[in-house]
């Protein structure tokens, strides 16, 4: 017999509990740095002494911040069509390539998943040093793309995964080349994982900061190197505010992932 919430008697109330105490350690640093953002006084101070939102109106009228802002921006969207390009034949290569082949690829492709990220921050940053690629776009969206790519392949191929290619055959068997049956059918019908990929490339490349350090100069930073550099100079409100709109549009995201996941199901 399936396990029902209504059939679990004293262990539901348990399993409620649990959850609430999971919710809160998981929720709370993330409300505690958005309180800090509305704090009136100078210094960071917990609870907030007096509430204020000038640190906002100081945030967004700072053109270093706007600049380190509209860097991520750039770099975030470049990575992510990027990871589309790259990402959608990749998945194709190990969801209907050779069957010897496919599991030495995915492997390949889904190392930077399982390794630490300063190991690869220091490996990129010895490459693309002699490479003279640090402190630019490319070297940035580079670096992005190696953290970036797996979970693009990952979602793409999971979608091409749980497609029906006889809909495919059928184009064929009507006519269409195999690339045209590809092009409108397949891959409008996986569009959903496409932009889900999309979606999380965005977000890695937006949120990511250990890689970023590496790749930075002081002409060019990303808003969270920015977030990081302030931290170690200046311990104002003014970085919470920052971290809580960094936080907002990570939210809008996943609320688009996840309206992405209702549309799939």
């Amino acid at each position: 017999m399936l396990l029902s919430p209504t059939g679990m008697g004293w262990g539901r109330s348990a399993l409620a509990l649990w959850t609430a105490l999971v919710s809160a350690v998981l929720l709370l640093p993330i409300l505690f740095v958005v309180a800090l953002s509305f704090d009136g006084s100078r210094w960071l101070a917990f609870p907030p002494p007096t509430w204020t939102v000038r640190w906002y109106s100081q945030v967004l009228a700072d053109p270093e911040w706007l600049a380190a802002a509209g860097h991520s921006l750039a770099i975030a969207t470049m990575v992510m069509v990027a990871s589309v390009l790259l990402g959608v034949p990749a998945a194709f290569a190990i969801v209907r390539g050779h069957r010897s082949g496919r599991a030495a690829i995915r492997g390949f492709l889904m190392m930077p998943m399982v390794m630490p990220v300063i190991v690869i921050g220091v490996a990129l940053y010895a490459v693309f040093l002699r490479l003279h690629l640090t402190g630019g776009y490319l070297g940035f969206v580079l670096a992005h793309l190696v953290l970036a790519l797996p979970f693009t392949i990952l979602s793409v191929a999971n979608a091409l995964a749980g497609f029906d290619r006889a809909i495919e055959r059928a184009a064929v068997i009507c006519g269409a080349s195999p690339v045209v049956a590809v092009l409108r059918v397949t891959l409008p019908s996986i569009a959903p994982g496409i932009l889900a990929g999309a979606l999380f490339a965005f977000l890695t490349s937006w949120d990511e900061v250990v890689v970023s350090i590496f790749m930075a100069n002081a002409d060019l930073q990303t808003l969270p190197v920015r977030v990081w550099a302030a931290l170690r100079l200046d311990l104002s409100p003014a970085v919470a505010a920052v971290a809580t709109l960094l936080l907002a549009v990570s939210l809008a995201i996943l609320a688009g992932l996840a309206f992405i996941g209702r549309r799939r199901a």
